[in-house]
Order: C-alpha cells, then structure tokens, then sequence
C-alpha cells in the first residue's frame, strides 16, 4: 500500500520487534499496529520562555492522535511513535555575547535532528509544535525533505508585560532598548515586568514573521498562528482538529512540497512585506525554498528587482505592530487573527488564492472557511487605507552589495531617508563586541550621519551570523534622545525587533574578502533608494580598491585563510559553520564544501498569476 521509499515498516524480526512491542504497550496502543506505517508529534524546546509551553502542547496533540489510532474500521491503523524534542538556544538571553552564534546555527542543528528522526523512524505522517523563529525553519526544511504528510502548529506568542508605573504595554524590546539607561530602578523593573507567562516574542518580530510565513505558505492552519501561547484553544480545541488535518492529508497523499512551491512561497513573501516583517526572512524563505526542491531563491522565486517592484509600488504595510507600530499579535489575534489580513490581500488581488493547504483546502477556500473579520482599522488596516503605503522591506545592490544580499526593514526606519538618501561616514567596527565596548564607554561620541559599519558577523565570520538586537537598540535609544541619525550596516544580521536605518547580510561578507572588509573609517557611504543601492564613495576607485583588497589579503595569508578579525570557532559545530556555510542569499546555512545541498531537485513551474494592488494604479 506504501509506496513512498521514505516510509520505513517493521519487519517480522523478533529483535526489531522486541521494542516496538515494548513501545506500544507503554504508550497504551495496541501491539497488533506495529507493523503498520508510523505517525507522531514533535516539538522545538529550548532554554527561554519561547519553548516553555510547548510540551503541554505536544502531550495533547500526542494523546488526540493516540486516541485516532485503533483496529476498528473507524480508527487510522498507523504505529504511534513517541514525542521527539529538538534543541535551541534562547536569542534573546543570547543577544549581544559571543554564545548569539549558535543561534542560526540552531536552525541548522533544528534540521539535522529532526533529519534523523523522520529518516530513520520514517514517520508517514507528523504534526509538528514549533516555537521561537530558526527551530521553525528548520523544521519545516526537515519536513520538505523527508516529503510525507505534515503539518504545523505554532506554540503561540507571550502575552506583553505591562509597566508597573506608566501602564504601557512593555516586551523585551523595551528592555533592550533601555540597556544604556544609567537608571538601575528602571532596568531592574523593566527586566522584571516586560516577559509575563510564556510563548515566543509577541511584536511582529522574526517568530511571528515565520509563523504567519507558515501559515500563508500552507503548512500550518491560519487561525492557529495569532492565538497567544497560553490560550486554551492549543490545548483543548486545536489538537483534534491538527488530527483530522493530518488524517485527511495522508488518505489524500498530500505532502508537504505539494503545498510548498513557487507560488505559496511567494504569497509568502509577499504578505512579509505588507506586515513589516523581520528582515530574517530573506535567509530563511531561500532556506525554504532549497528544502522545497528549488535551487536559486532569486531565479526560481522572485529575484530582487521583483521583490523590490513588489514592495515599492505595489505591497503596502497594513498592520501597526511592534516594533514599528503599537500592538502585539495577542491584539491582531483579538481582531480576527492574520486570517484578516490574508483575506483582505486575496481581495486586493495580491495573494494566487488556488495554492493548496495542509487543511486540505486551497488558501482562499480556507480562509472563507473561517470568515474573517473585517479589518478594524487600528490594529489591522486594509490594503485600500493602509498604514504605510509602501511594503516593509527592501533589497539593496550597490558596491558594497554585489549579491545583492543587503536588506533594509524599510518599515523601521524613524528618520535620515529624506528623498530616499542617506549619506554618511563610515565608523568601523571589526565585530560587535567592539561596537558595545563603544557604546558602554563613549556613546556620546556618535555623531548625525555616522554609517556604522560592523564586519566579520557574516555566515562564516562569525561564524554564524549572530543577530545584533543589543546594539541596535541602545543606538535607537541614542538617536531619540539626541535627536540625530545614525545608520548601521553589517554582514551579520539583526532581529526582527530591531528598528532604525540598519542594513544587514551585506554581502559578499568580510570574512571573504567582500567589499564591506575594505571599508575604512571616514569613507563616504551613500544608501540610495531611488535605486535601491549601498555604495562607498571610495571603492568606486578601481585603484583604492585593488590596493585595500591587497591589504586585506595580506592579512589573511598568514592565518590559515581566516581574517585575524573573525569570530573564534573553538567547537566542532562552529568550525563546520565556517567551513561549510553558504551566502546570505542562499539562506546562510551549512552545506558539504559550501555547496548548496538541494534534495530531489524540482523543476520550476511558473504560473500566470501576477500579484496587483486593484487600489493603485500602474
């Protein structure tokens, strides 16, 4: 009956069969199923906050699965596996310390580990809990290689923390941004009141980026994305319901990359851009992507002058959430949930409705199904009266970005993009640790116009690609108290809840030999979005350029290829991320030799569909 050559049965061998007897008799399911193919739940844990609500969440999911299973005629004959845990580091305990380089990584590892369980047990069917923003990602590429039947449920965001003092809703954004303050009281009360409870960060930060990422492209049900981590709907009501998905996607033998492709990736994308998500999302989506069977995120996808049409002229921003904005998803989800907004971007014409789910519904099926609310205008806006006109992202090229890689949360930015320029002089910083070193002792040296520029953060300089959300926040907070701009460009990356004129995965990145390693202090760095282009001044010099790039080289030679400047890989996982990562533009993770594995290899099927705004007019 299984054809699928993944899905791995039990044979007759009494010594294979000993545990499996074993198994069945201590989950409580009937031994005579063992030979049948195998079904289970897994969940992302973890050291924060982000993965504490995630085990009730599997045990429910477990139980309703449990009691689907049976020999009666009614009942799914499958061989019930116990729950699986992967491993994550916290992001933002993390944050601002060497140990933030494990945290891509951990997307990586996500994958690595959930590969050898679906691998090995050869799960026929599998609902996932995931939780934070990189273990979901690798779940879900996990997910897509392996290609049988799956589905997704986040864990659900924590409740904001409210200000004991001023009433205001707080999160750990507001904490962070306060790290400069020489107000103890206000830190320690701050610290103390911002994270209430627990589920992942509530802005629209990276996870809640994801999370609707995951929805919109199909692998997890649309009204089980908003609802806050501690909801009662996750435990009583959304497991049984995970259950009958599930059953109806392997008796229909709808698998993941049937859900997953060119055009629900792009919806994807594309509601991103109108909720002003993380900037994360351009190495993850590739990473997605490449599990899905496609090779090249910009040729096969949507490459970067779309996208940047797309978020120009077509995408607006339609929801006012943090950190640019004022609400969490507990407030979208007491509006009617991202379902809202994914109806009113299907009305609008910008969203390819057809594209299958792991509901066993097409995406504009579904979301009638759940008859969505109106959007209320405050929290949610309509793609007619948005709240920002123009999409949230946007892709720079440029000298300094010849991948095109460098990525601006456009949403963000409080203020210096007069005319759509900046123009301003490089202060560099040989990593982030140098960066904070500045900003604890001499912050009040930062001047209007400083374009920060922070290197050997890359994939593999890091090695890693840590996230800065510690610095960006105190130089938000410099910047509102002295009323100046400061930009900052990297070839790490930031979180989702950074805000502020911050360019990340700039690439090639230093460790390389990009042209961000050439950089010197005082050069003249102009970021243009009437072009979408990052350029230095300096380096337009074929001479400068050749002399600096020499330099550099000779700095490297000595030391086994790796720049003095680059982060210490002093593990065996590090050292296989240096060894074996792959360009921002390619999703930043780890590869054999560099090279981008890509498993079963698809080719590209374009639609029709082309995403229009029917309120604007081209």
């Amino acid at each position: 009956m299984i054809k699928n050559t993944r899905t791995v049965l039990i044979d007759t061998n009494p010594g294979r069969n000993s545990q499996t007897y074993g198994i069945a008799r201590e989950l409580g399911t009937n031994v005579e199923l063992i030979h049948e193919p195998s079904v289970g739940v897994i969940g992302n844990k973890g050291d924060s906050q982000c993965y504490l609500g995630v085990l009730t969440k599997v045990q429910a999911i477990h139980e309703a699965l449990k009691a689907r299973i049976g020999l009666a005629q009614d009942k799914m004959r499958f061989r019930l596996v116990q729950p699986e845990f992967t491993v994550a580091t916290s992001d933002g305990i993390r944050n601002g310390t060497k140990e933030m380089r494990y945290s891509l990584i951990g997307r990586e590892v996500t994958n690595d580990s959930l590969c050898e369980h679906l691998s090995a047990t050869g799960l026929e069917g599998l609902i996932a809990v995931v939780a934070c923003d990189k273990p979901p990602v690798g779940t879900l590429s996990a997910v897509l290689e392996h290609n049988r039947p799956a589905i997704i449920m986040s864990d659900g965001s924590i409740t904001p923390g409210k200000d004991s003092i001023t009433g205001e809703p707080i999160d750990i954004i507001s904490s962070y941004q306060i790290a400069g303050s020489d107000d103890e009281d206000l830190k320690r009360r701050i610290s103390l009141e911002s994270c209430p409870g627990f589920g992942s960060c509530g802005g629209m930060f990276t996870y809640n980026t994801m999370q609707t990422f995951l929805g919109v492209v199909g692998m997890e049900p649309l009204h089980m994305v908003s609802p806050a981590s501690q909801d009662q709907k996750r435990i009583k009501k959304f497991p049984i319901e995970l259950v009958s998905y599930l059953e109806k996607l392997i008796k229909n033998n709808i698998t993941p990359r049937d859900i997953v492709n060119r055009d629900s990736i792009r919806n994807a994308i594309i509601v991103a851009m109108s909720v002003g998500g993380s900037t994360n999302v351009m190495l993850h989506a590739p990473e997605i992507a490449r599990a899905a069977g496609y090779k090249d995120f910009y040729s096969d996808i949507m490459s970067a002058d779309e996208f940047n049409h797309l978020s120009q002229n077509v995408v607006p921003v339609i929801v006012n959430a943090r950190p640019f904005g004022r609400y969490s998803m507990v407030d979208i989800d007491d509006k009617g949930g991202i379902q809202v907004f994914v109806k009113d971007l299907l009305d609008a014409g910008l969203l390819k409705g057809d594209v299958m789910t792991c509901t066993g519904m097409t995406l504009a099926e579904q979301v009638e199904s759940l008859s969505p609310n109106s959007p209320d205008g405050d929290v949610i806006y309509s793609v007619q009266n948005p709240f920002k006109q123009t999409g949230g992202l946007r892709l720079l090229g440029g000298n300094l970005s010849p991948e095109y890689s460098a990525i601006l949360k456009l949403a963000g930015v409080e203020g210096g993009l007069e005319n759509n320029l900046f123009k301003g002089f490089a202060r560099v910083f040989n990593g982030e640790n140098d960066l904070l070193k500045f900003l604890d002792s001499t912050p009040d040296k930062l001047e209007n116009n400083d374009m920060i520029v922070v290197r050997y953060e890359g994939p593999v300089g890091g090695p890693g690609m840590p996230e800065m959300l510690d610095s960006t926040s105190r130089i938000t907070a410099i910047c509102r108290d002295k009323n100046i701009v400061v930009g900052l460009m990297t070839d790490g990356r930031f979180s989702g809840g950074s805000v502020g004129l911050v360019i990340g995965h700039v690439g090639p990145e230093a460790a390389i030999g990009g042209p961000i390693a050439l950089i010197e202090n005082g050069d003249e760095i102009e970021v243009n979005l009437n072009i979408n282009q990052i350029n230095c001044k300096q380096l337009q010099n074929s001479e400068t350029y050749q002399a600096r790039f020499e330099k550099w080289k000779s700095e490297i030679d000595p030391n086994t290829g790796i720049h003095p400047f680059a982060g210490q890989a002093d593990t065996r996982l590090l050292n296989r991320m240096r060894k074996s990562a792959v360009s921002a533009i390619y999703g930043a993770g780890m590869h054999p030799n560099s090279d981008l594995f890509v498993c079963d290899p698809r080719q590209v099927e374009f639609s029709n569909f082309k995403p229009v705004n029917k309120f604007k007019n081209l």
